[in-house]
C-alpha cells in the first residue's frame, strides 16, 4: 500500500513539473464573462443601464408582501389605514424592515449607477456606435443616482455620500452627510444629466429618462433645497430649470395620468415602467434572483380590495383629503370614493398580472402638474409676480374643470390676490388635491416643516388613530438610519431621538 502511495506521489510531481513547462495549459478561460470582457460591447452597457432602472422595482412592486410604498405614502395627512401602522403613528425604530429595505434598495441602485459611470469614463473607443448613446447612458446613470439621493434626503436627511465605486478598504466606511449634501449631489448629477440625455427615445425605448425628466427633477430639487435654505438663488435656478422643459403639457383628462392604457403621455416626465412579467417572475418571491426575470410588475393592492389584502384596501383617504375638494371638482371621484374612502387613482383603470397581485399600471413619479405647482411656489418665494403665480395654479384647476362639459368647479383663483401667505396656502392646498396618493405629500410636509412654512403636530395629520400617533417634529422629520447601516459603518451617526 505504501509503495502505491509513493508511486502516486511521484506521478503527481512529474505531471506538475510537465505542466509547469507548458504555460499554455495554464491559460484556462473563465466559465463566465469577466468584468473586463463584459464591458467591451455596446449591448453590455445597455444591459447594465437597464439594470439600474430595474432596481426601482424594489420600491414599487409587491416583493413577496414586502412592498415598500408605505414608507413614502403613510406619514402624511392624505392617507390613513384600516390597520395599525408604524409609519402612520410615527412609532419607528432603526430595525424597521421596510425602512431597511428602502434604504438598501437606494444604495444598491447607487452602486449600480457608480459602476456604469466608471465603465463609461474608461470605455475604449469603438465600443459605442455613437457618442450620443454613450452620453445618454451616462445621463441615465446620473439621473437615477440623483433620484436615489433625492429619496434618501427626504426620508433620512442624512446618509453616506457615495459617488465612486468601492474598490479599497478605506472606502468601506463613508461618514454621514451633513445638511443638504444629498440634495446638493442630486442637483450636480441632474445638472449634468440634462446636458447628456436625449429629448426623446424611439418607441422601443419609450419610458427611459429624457432631458425633460432631468430638468423637472433638477427644478424640484432646487425648490426643496430652497424651502430649507431660503435661498433666492435656488428658487431662481428652479425656475430656470423648469423653463427648459420643452413640449410637456397637461393632458386634457386628469384620469389619463393613472390609466395603464395612457402611460408615458405628454404630462408624464418620469414613471416606473411596470410590465407583464415573464413566466419566472413570481411576485411572491424577492425581485432579484440568480437569473434575469425580465420586466417586473408594480403593485396597487393597498388601494384596492384585491385578495392579496384579504378583500379590503389597507390605505384609505383621510377626511381632510376628502374635504379639501370643492363638491363639483371632477378630480374628487377620480381620487376618492367618498362612500368608502377608497383611493381610486391607479385602481380604476388597472390591469393585474402576476397571480392577480402585480400590476402593469406604471407609477407616475413626476408629472407636469407637479412641475407647474412647484414653479408657482418658486416664483412666489423669490418675489415674482403674484398674478403669474396664480396663473400657474389656475392651469391645474382649469384642466380639472374642463374635464366636464359645462363644469363650474374648481373655479379659477383671483389673480388680484397679493397676500403671499394666502397664495402659498393655495399652492399647498392644490398640491394636496392634485397629487393625492402619489407619494408626494410627506416630502412636501417635511420640507415645509423644516423651512418653517408649517408647524407639524398630531392634529395636523387628521389621522384615524390620533391616540396612537406620537409625532415629534424634532425627531420624526428624519426617519431613523437603519441598523443595517449603523451596525456596519462606525462613521454613520444615528438621527436625533432614535
Amino acid at each position: 500500500m505504501k509503495k502505491h502511495i509513493i508511486k502516486s506521489a511521484i506521478l503527481v510531481v512529474l505531471l506538475a513539473a510537465g505542466a509547469s513547462c507548458n504555460k499554455e495549459l495554464l491559460n484556462i478561460q473563465p466559465s463566465s464573462p469577466t468584468e473586463a470582457a463584459y464591458f467591451t460591447q455596446e449591448s453590455a452597457f445597455q444591459q447594465a443601464v437597464l439594470g439600474i432602472y430595474a432596481k426601482l422595482t424594489d420600491l414599487y412592486s409587491y416583493n413577496n408582501v414586502n412592498w415598500l410604498q408605505e414608507v413614502i405614502l403613510l406619514p402624511s395627512d392624505e392617507l390613513t389605514t384600516t390597520q395599525q401602522n408604524n409609519f402612520e403613528d410615527f412609532v419607528l425604530s432603526p430595525d424597521n424592515g421596510k425602512l431597511n429595505g428602502y434604504y438598501n434598495a437606494c444604495y444598491q441602485l447607487i452602486a449600480r449607477a457608480n459602476v456604469v459611470l466608471e465603465k463609461i469614463a474608461t470605455v475604449q473607443d469603438g465600443v459605442f456606435s455613437s457618442d450620443s448613446l454613450k452620453n445618454s447612458n451616462e445621463g441615465e446613470a446620473l439621473f437615477l443616482r440623483a433620484f436615489a439621493y433625492y429619496d434618501l434626503w427626504n426620508l433620512f436627511g442624512t446618509a453616506p455620500l457615495d459617488t465612486v465605486r468601492v474598490e479599497s478598504q478605506d472606502q468601506l466606511y463613508p461618514p454621514s452627510s451633513k445638511g443638504t449634501e444629498l440634495l446638493d449631489q442630486a442637483i450636480r448629477d441632474l445638472g449634468k444629466a440634462a446636458t447628456l440625455l436625449p429629448t426623446t427615445w424611439d418607441a422601443n425605448n419609450r419610458g427611459r429618462v429624457t432631458q425633460n425628466a432631468a430638468y423637472g427633477m433638477l427644478g424640484k430639487c432646487f425648490v426643496f433645497r430652497a424651502t430649507v435654505s431660503k435661498s433666492n438663488a435656488d428658487y431662481q435656478a428652479a425656475i430656470a430649470a423648469f423653463n427648459r422643459i420643452s413640449g410637456a403639457s397637461l393632458v386634457p383628462d386628469f384620469e389619463d395620468n393613472f390609466d395603464y392604457a395612457t402611460e408615458n403621455n405628454g404630462e408624464s416626465l418620469f414613471e416606473f415602467q411596470a410590465g407583464n412579467p415573464v413566466q419566472v417572475d413570481n411576485v411572491y418571491l424577492n425581485n432579484d434572483a440568480d437569473y434575469a426575470v425580465g420586466q417586473a410588475s408594480a403593485y396597487w393592492g393597498f388601494y384596492d380590495n384585491n385578495y392579496a389584502q384579504y378583500g379590503q384596501p389597507i390605505f384609505i383617504a383621510t377626511q381632510k383629503l376628502e374635504k379639501s375638494f370643492e363638491a363639483n371638482d371632477p378630480r374628487l371621484p377620480l381620487t376618492v370614493n367618498t362612500s368608502n374612502h377608497q383611493i381610486q387613482k391607479y385602481v380604476l383603470h388597472n390591469q393585474l398580472t402576476g397571480f392577480g397581485v402585480g400590476s402593469i399600471n406604471n407609477p407616475r413619479i413626476l408629472r407636469y402638474a407637479d412641475v407647474l405647482l412647484l414653479k408657482a411656489e418658486a416664483v412666489l418665494q423669490s418675489g415674482g409676480s403674484t398674478s403669474d403665480v396664480i396663473d400657474l395654479i389656475n392651469q391645474v384647476r382649469t384642466r380639472a374643470r374642463k374635464m366636464v362639459a359645462g363644469g363650474t368647479q374648481p373655479e379659477n383663483l383671483s389673480t388680484t390676490e397679493t397676500s403671499k401667505s394666502t397664495i402659498m396656502q393655495w399652492i399647498m392646498d392644490e398640491r394636496l388635491r392634485e397629487l393625492a396618493g402619489e407619494g408626494q405629500r410627506w416630502f412636501d410636509l417635511r420640507r415645509w416643516a423644516l423651512g418653517g412654512t408649517i408647524t407639524l403636530n398630531n392634529s395636523y395629520f387628521s389621522s384615524a388613530t390620533p391616540a396612537l400617533m406620537k409625532f415629534d417634529a424634532e425627531k420624526h422629520l428624519n426617519f431613523p438610519i437603519p441598523t443595517s447601516e449603523t451596525d456596519k459603518n462606525p462613521n454613520v451617526e444615528q438621527n436625533h431621538g432614535y
